[in-house]
């Protein structure tokens, strides 16, 4: 028997409650794994998601145009603001994306018995496998596949410090992405025709801060 509009309208309620759920005990596992109260986590991720509303600009550079131009049909996709490119793009630092997790890699440092070496060491891989992976796109910025950086700071930290894996991985998987795939290709932006590049991404969760909690969960 068919599904009336009715029950396909709860089953697709019951399916997002069911990933938002999901994606609240994943979170929960993290911050429990960095040592983090709840109100402390939910401070941080009461941060990050307000803060990844703010884009703060830097700089701006000349830039040339984009080569293929997008389609607008990804453009709708990606979810882009509608802004013309005007011959410069205008380089920012987003808040929630990329400061917020910045912070935190630095209340870790201090408050975890993590060797210096080796977390320069775990984040100069992490940065180096990034800077590989990632890939100008031609009027949008640096695309980079979503889970590699957490696979290798997840690898790496439990390697080179198994005791320590959780915060070295937040820091690894958050600083590498930060060196490898912003802002050791900045050098690119003047030729992808983006009217806008905001280190650290548009939002929170598909930024830099992603990265970190997704390698300390598989840690």
């Amino acid at each position: 028997m068919p599904f009336s509009p009715f029950y396909f309208a709860l089953l697709l309620v019951a399916l997002g409650l069911l990933a938002v759920f999901v994606q609240i005990g994943a979170l929960t596992l993290a911050f429990d794994k960095l040592g983090l109260s709840p109100h402390s986590a939910t401070l941080l991720l009461f941060t990050s998601l307000l803060g990844s509303l703010i884009n703060l600009p830097l700089f701006s550079v000349k830039a040339e145009g984009p080569s293929p131009p997008l389609p607008q049909p990804f453009r709708s996709l990606l979810r882009l603001p509608p802004m013309e490119f005007t011959g410069k793009t205008v380089v920012a630092i987003n808040v929630g994306g990329c400061l917020v997790p910045l912070a935190f890699s630095v209340f870790l440092l201090r408050h975890n018995p993590l060797n210096l070496l080796m977390v320069i060491s775990a984040v100069a891989l992490v940065a180096m496998v990034c800077r590989l992976a990632s890939r100008p796109v031609p009027g949008v910025g640096i695309g980079i596949p979503i889970f590699v950086a957490p696979l290798v700071a997840a690898m790496t930290s439990l390697i080179i410090d198994p005791e320590n894996s959780a915060p070295l991985a937040y820091i690894s998987g958050t600083l590498g992405v930060l060196i490898g795939a912003d802002l050791s290709r900045l050098g690119d932006i003047r030729k992808m025709g983006a009217p806008f590049a905001s280190i650290g991404g548009a939002g929170t969760f598909d930024g830099i801060f992603l990265s970190g909690i997704v390698a300390v969960l598989l840690t």
